[in-house]
């Protein structure tokens, strides 16, 4: 008894000891570090537990291994032999060289021109688009979704990927682990059913003991042939259509087809998902051709691998390039201190900084902890306004109406941290102005949020607000 006393004694100090020491060597943030230094130490065996759980990034090693293990088979992209590709940023405006500049080098990848960009709103113009790139489809389809849900939209499109399977074509759907639990009958059984290949990334299971709670791939995307792409915000489901009558929970969103050479980055996007979560390598496409007067686009990937930081380290150089106007549409606002900092620069030194964001979020503490850090952005000159509902899940960066951002991420710790995210920025004076335009008939609607209202607030909503933030890397 003595003995297992002392077993008993000595094993979370040794628990609590080796996970701290692995945060502290490992994290890359000081007060990420110094929190989970603090749980692994203050609660035996639970803060050790929660840190192998949530704390460990396991990604980032076997993408590594994966990609050692592929690199004489599959090649680079830099090796592509795509004719419109842009080594340097010579056809850009003089304002954006040093952007393109920033980001060849934290991306890796080449500039693309001649894509045909069509920007899609909501499910009613999204999805007919993407089911008839489906149907269209000779050689392959791929598709990726954070959530697939089993409604009627999602049983359009698991009909249509069965009917292009039992065609010949070649159809590989990849669904997250756990966004795939958001819908109650699974959306992998229903697409399975109907022949089609599925596989789940990062899924938790007990036995053998997976669970990444915290790592999931955010990414939207859908490629037919290596020619048309669609990729951005909108997920699968009927929640997406605005015009149901039949249920309150429904999404704004917007969503984009390309057309063109940069189809083909966003194929390998997908191509380096697959290989990542079922070890089989898919052979790229034959590059897509390039129309006459497309947009120069380029894919940014971002995620808790060897990908780290790299879509804030775009956003920052994007932003501190401003001249003369940022517009943000996103669901959720929780930016780092450093995209805070060049916000906040941008309004100080005269650009035109505006935040949209939705009146109500279907992530309440989310809402809680974005009003504990506005006051920042307000005593300084950046515009904050609520877009009335329904719920707006789109995402949109737009710099001085010639350059944009579109893609799966949100301006928070999760998706610049934790998730697999996919964005495409757009060098494109015609599309950024739309997407401009829409962003200012959305202020026009919505509801300015104010200095004196955030500073109003009673003691116990700032006291929760509070209480929010301090959990906001994991919201």
């Amino acid at each position: 008894m003595q003995l297992l006393h002392w077993v008993l004694l000595i094993i979370p100090i040794v628990a609590g000891l080796a996970t701290a020491t692995h945060a502290l060597l490992l994290k890359r943030d000081p007060r990420g570090a110094m929190g989970w230094i603090a749980v692994c130490l203050m609660f035996p065996y639970l803060g050790p537990l929660i840190y192998l759980m949530l704390g460990i990034n396991r990604v980032e090693t076997r993408a590594r291994k994966l990609h050692s293990r592929s690199a004489r088979s599959v090649p680079k992209e830099s090796d592509s032999s795509v004719e419109s590709t842009i080594k340097t940023p010579v056809d850009l405006p003089a304002e954006f060289s040093q952007l393109a500049r920033i980001s060849s080098a934290v991306t890796g990848r080449d500039l693309v021109q001649g894509n045909n960009v069509r920007v899609l709103y909501n499910g009613e113009q999204a999805y007919p688009a993407m089911l008839e790139a489906i149907s269209k489809a000779t050689k392959r389809v791929l598709l990726a979704t954070y959530i697939y849900e089993t409604n009627a939209t999602g049983r359009q499109f698991a009909e249509a990927l069965s009917n292009a399977t039992q065609r010949g074509v070649e159809v590989y759907v990849l669904l997250d682990g756990i966004g795939e639990l958001y819908s109650g009958r699974r959306a992998s059984r229903m697409l399975r059913d109907g022949g089609v290949r599925v596989a789940r990334f990062l899924p938790p299971r007990i036995l053998p003991p997976a669970i990444h709670l915290n790592l999931r791939n955010h990414r939207k995307i859908l490629v037919a042939d290596g020619i048309s792409a669609f990729t951005g915000g909108m997920n699968i489901g009927d929640c997406h259509l605005v015009t149901r009558t039949d249920s309150t929970h429904v999404l704004t969103d917007v969503h984009f087809g390309i057309q063109g050479p940069v189809a083909s980055q966003i194929e390998s996007v997908f191509i380096d998902d697959w290989r990542f979560v079922t070890g089989e390598e898919l052979a790229p496409s034959s590059p897509a051709p390039a129309t006459l007067e497309g947009a120069i686009c380029r894919t940014i990937v971002d995620g808790p691998n060897e990908d780290h930081d790299r879509l804030s380290m775009v956003l920052i150089g994007a932003i501190s390039s401003a001249r003369r106007t940022v517009q943000i549409m996103t669901p959720y606002f929780l930016p780092s201190r450093e995209l805070t900092g060049a916000l906040v620069a941008a309004a100080l030194r005269g650009v035109d900084v505006t935040v949209v964001l939705p009146e109500r979020s279907n992530i309440p503490p989310v809402d809680w902890a974005t009003r504990k850090i506005l006051w920042e952005f307000l005593r300084c000159g950046v515009s904050v306004c609520y877009q009335p509902a329904p719920f707006a899940h789109g995402k949109l960066f737009v710099l001085d109406q010639h350059y944009a951002q579109i893609g799966s991420a949100n301006m928070d710790p999760r998706s610049l941290r934790l998730n697999f995210e996919l964005a495409v920025e757009i060098y494109d004076a015609r599309i950024a102005s739309v997407l401009s335009d829409h962003i200012g008939d959305i202020v026009q609607k919505s509801r300015p949020a104010t200095l004196e209202e955030v500073e109003a607030r009673p003691l116990s909503e700032k006291i929760r607000d509070a209480v929010a933030w301090l959990a906001s890397p994991y919201l």
